[in-house]
């Protein structure tokens, strides 16, 4: 029996933008609204379903939108609410839904509910803030540490206290356990849903609530020199905290609340057994994605390590796991926070991946300029904008956030002024213009699986089953819907190798190496770093 999509994001595919850095319509070097409009034609045609905005909140831009001085208004550098209006209904137009990122662990310290709370102790805002007394000898209430280096806590000197922060000293943390903070961020919510937004990914969701009782994290036993220097402490006290998931089925209610819900996707960085706990438990009244970054943490590219990583999580899943019951599958490649995956895996194994992401059970999420091959951009210390990396300079995260590559041009076709970060080196062979011609390029690719993808229950909604007896350095399963199946195999090792096939008759669809084509029976020789996908006939 084929199934059918309850929403339309569990068969949907997901593509994100960094606002920043898309299109600038009106020369000042740094992308806006009326840019990602003008694109939103080629984002339709390459397709995918939705769109996901970075922030394009007011902000002082000390960490670049996430510090949000106002939740129900637009930042002029990326345009007027009536910029945003317009965008909305044009991807709307062409059948696009458009996501928003929803920052709510955090403020700047220049929001008007900070400045009242830092104005004295008595203040009515003062709670929706974290503030605390010094230890005896002055020093932080605990040992708690930033993301971004250093103690998470900030000595206000006016009013004799600390404030929380767990990313920039110029990002307080909301006070979640006050029911005030609650309301006012669910209204924030609703004022988004109420002009059109379609979903909401929510920042660093799992860090929401802190432990009452303020207790030092422990240390890492297993943190070592050279290791992520924020994951140095177990933070056991000061996120993933079980009162969050209260939190979260109260998110899930205000989407509910309107006649096409809204989907939300939480960011949660955390182990496999507390990830999928944000679903909701066998309730599903959770998030209905909470982002999977296996694939983006994955440290080995192989056939083996990817089909673990692919099964444990299929195993881990509550509910029954169909497309119309039980929790729905996600799967994403890269984002702004993470290194771009032609520069994680390599030139051989890009397409794969590209391959592995738009075939797998699940909804996909897509970073902008990915479907080109677009690589991190080494940024000169003098130009490096990432408040993270000029304290970490191992992590920066400005490499993954450059300007998209639209053609040869001056800027790569962005921008007619000098860009807020500089461009790729390759952007004369690397962009959308000369690969839109190239029937081989990376773009092609991408556009014949997001193509066969959308014409296609088996990939969008079907069943995932892997082939046990795949040769060693290959990856396959079946994806299966009524009487529609395809058949994935994915060459991860530099050997060519023979894969045996079902039976019946099969035509190869899609291949990441031009020269694929055709019917195949019994057995498939496959190259090198090759990835196809089979239908049957």
């Amino acid at each position: 029996m084929e199934q059918t999509a309850k929403n339309w994001w569990q068969s949907g595919v997901v593509y994100q933008i960094y606002p920043r850095s898309f299109a600038d319509s009106n020369g000042d070097g740094v992308g806006d609204l009326p840019g990602i409009t003008e694109k939103l034609g080629y984002v339709a045609s390459l397709g995918v379903d939705a769109v996901w905005l970075s922030p394009v909140f007011p902000s002082p831009m000390s960490d670049f939108g996430y510090d949000v001085a106002d939740y129900t208004d637009i930042h002029p550098m990326f345009g007027t609410m009536a910029d945003f209006d317009t965008l909305v209904e044009k991807a709307h137009s062409l059948g696009l839904k458009i996501l928003l990122d929803y920052v709510p662990n955090h403020t700047s310290d220049e929001h008007e509910w900070f400045v009242e709370s830092r104005s004295s102790r008595e203040n009515p805002k003062r709670d929706w803030y974290i503030w605390r007394d010094a230890k005896p000898d002055g020093s932080p209430p605990n040992n708690w540490e930033s993301y971004f280096g250093g103690p998470a806590w900030e000595w206000d000197e006016a009013t004799a206290q600390y404030y929380l922060h767990l990313f920039d000293r110029k990002q307080p943390d909301l006070n979640w356990r006050n029911p005030a903070v609650r309301e006012a961020m669910y209204d924030a919510m609703r004022f988004w849903f109420d002009r059109g937004v379609d979903g909401l990914r929510i920042d660093v969701l799992w860090l929401l609530v802190k432990d009452e009782h303020f207790r030092d994290n422990p240390v890492n036993e297993e943190w070592k020199d050279g290791d992520f220097l924020p994951s140095r402490q177990s933070r056991v006290y000061s996120e993933d905290r079980p009162e969050t998931m209260e939190i979260v089925r109260e998110m899930r209610s205000v989407a509910e609340e309107y006649e096409e819900s809204r989907v939300l996707v939480g960011e949660i960085y955390l182990p496999l057994d507390r990830l999928v706990a944000y679903y909701g438990g066998e309730n599903l009244d959770g998030v209905q994605l909470p982002f999977n970054f296996g694939l983006v943490l994955l440290e080995n590219w192989d056939a083996t390590s990817v089909r673990k990583l692919v099964d444990e999580y299929e195993a881990a899943l509550p509910g029954d796991g169909g497309a119309d019951g039980g929790a729905w599958p996600n799967w994403v490649l890269g984002n702004h926070d993470m290194p771009r995956i032609a520069s994680r895996v390599g030139e051989e194994k890009e397409r794969l991946a590209g391959m592995l992401l738009l075939t797998l059970r699940g909804t996909p999420t897509c970073y902008y300029g990915d479907e080109i091959g677009m690589k991190n951009v080494e940024i000169p210390p003098e130009l490096a904008h990432d408040p993270q990396g000029k304290v970490h300079t191992s992590y920066g995260r400005d490499p993954f956030r450059t300007p998209m590559q639209w053609n040869a041009g001056k800027n790569a076709g962005f921008s007619d002024s000098e860009p807020w970060l500089p461009v790729a080196d390759d952007f004369g062979e690397v962009n959308v213009e000369a690969q839109s011609g190239d029937p081989d390029s990376m773009l092609a690719l991408y556009k014949k699986l997001l193509g066969l993808r959308r014409e296609s229950s088996a990939l969008g909604l079907g069943t995932y089953s892997p082939l046990d007896d795949a040769p060693d350095g290959c990856f396959a399963y079946i994806r299966e819907d009524g009487e529609e199946k395809f058949l994935a195999f994915l060459n991860f090792s530099e050997a060519e190798i023979e894969a045996p096939l079902p039976d019946g008759d099969w035509v190869v669809e899609v291949s990441t190496r031009p020269g694929r084509e055709g019917k195949v029976g019994g057995s498939i020789e496959m190259r090198s770093y090759e990835g196809v996908v089979i239908g049957a006939r």
